[in-house]
């Protein structure tokens, strides 16, 4: 389980009446979500979604749908520190990125989680549509259509909930994603805890080159060298002996580099490795065992079974699978911490280029 917080006074959202006439979608298919967001667009409150930097907040506002349904507007930057496009295609991880947000928004804005309580993530998931994340002259505005289920109270207090999310582009319906937690008061999750450092006290271990994980910039690789320890492992020559004998699969173990300096990954300080860095880490070993050539991890489902601690070491581990018909791979990616399992993710991977 991976947790999230901001303390600050509660921010009331833009609320602003506009008309909007929604454009048509083809007869047949599935109908994109209908909503009345202001013309004027802005950001919603970086601590509605658990982020320091307003410049890390992909969200611009949302509306009610029904009983337990919502329709959240979203914004993809061009460029992005590090979800930065590659060969005309949007990341992939800002689905999830986004997928994320719109969970911790409507726990404060709708079901009035107090700011200051943490998030307790279970899993997230995506499936995008191959060939609809490409970029434009313009960011790219979105519209998510959002389905809460599972919701438990103590009391009056929201408690856990799972939600699904539609992810439209226009009327084209480019993802769907799912994600649960659940949420405590921070007294509560102090008594879990306890005081734990927010820092890990030694320096970053060497990182792989960046073009192997599919960066160009060193501070964003997630895996250690294989050099750097004993545990690395090569897997350049396991890929070449499976292409070359069809025996065996491409698999690695890295262990996970990390800078809690690092403005993006730890956008405001924390007590543990955060969730969205598990996720990198297992989106640089899906690339390092299928590249050179860059893949997109167009499906992701993920899984926290514990925190990763920052003053222990964490071991990645990848294996690929078999290709399908359309060219496809699934990688298989665990990582562990004192020889127990904190996180898994099986990822779909589609060649870019």
């Amino acid at each position: 389980m991976q947790s999230s917080s901001v303390t600050t006074p509660p921010v009331p959202l833009p609320r602003l009446p506009v008309t909007h006439v929604p454009t048509p979608a083809p007869p047949g298919t599935p109908q994109p979500p209908r909503h009345d967001f202001p013309t004027l667009t802005t950001t919603v409150p970086r601590q509605y979604v658990h982020r320091a930097a307003v410049s890390e907040v992909f969200l611009t506002n949302w509306e009610t749908d029904g009983t337990d349904g919502f329709i959240v507007g979203a914004q993809w930057p061009r460029g992005h520190a590090l979800f930065s496009p590659r060969y005309g295609q949007q990341d992939p991880l800002l689905l999830a990125e986004t997928i994320r947000q719109a969970g911790a928004l409507l726990a404060h804005a709708k079901f009035d989680v107090p700011l200051g309580h943490h998030f307790l993530m279970w899993d997230l998931s995506y499936t995008a549509v191959p060939g609809t994340l490409g970029t434009a002259p313009l960011p790219t505005d979105l519209t998510l259509r959002v389905t809460c289920h599972d919701v438990t109270r103590r009391g009056t207090q929201l408690s856990s909930l799972r939600y699904r999310a539609e992810v439209w582009r226009g009327a084209l319906r480019i993802a769907v994603g799912s994600a649960g937690y659940n949420c405590t008061s921070a007294a509560v999750y102090r008594r879990i805890r306890g005081e734990r450092p927010t820092v890990c006290g030694t320096q970053p271990t060497v990182p792989l080159p960046p073009h192997a994980v599919g960066h160009t910039d060193r501070r964003d690789v997630v895996l250690t060298d294989p050099s750097d320890g004993p545990f690395g492992v090569d897997v350049a020559p396991l890929a070449a002996h499976a292409a070359r004998t069809g025996i065996g699969r491409p698999r690695g173990t890295w262990r996970l580099r990390v800078d809690t300096t690092h403005p993006v990954y730890f956008d405001h300080p924390q007590d543990h490795v955060p969730g969205m860095l598990l996720v990198e880490a297992a989106r640089q070993a899906a690339q390092v065992l299928l590249g050179p050539g860059p893949v997109h991890p167009v499906a992701l489902h993920s899984t926290f079974e514990r925190y990763a601690e920052l003053t222990a070491p964490c071991w990645i581990e990848a294996e690929t699978g078999e290709p399908d018909d359309t060219g496809q791979t699934p990688v298989t990616v665990t990582a562990r911490q004192d020889g127990e399992t904190l996180f898994s993710a099986m990822l779909t991977c589609r060649p870019l280029a």
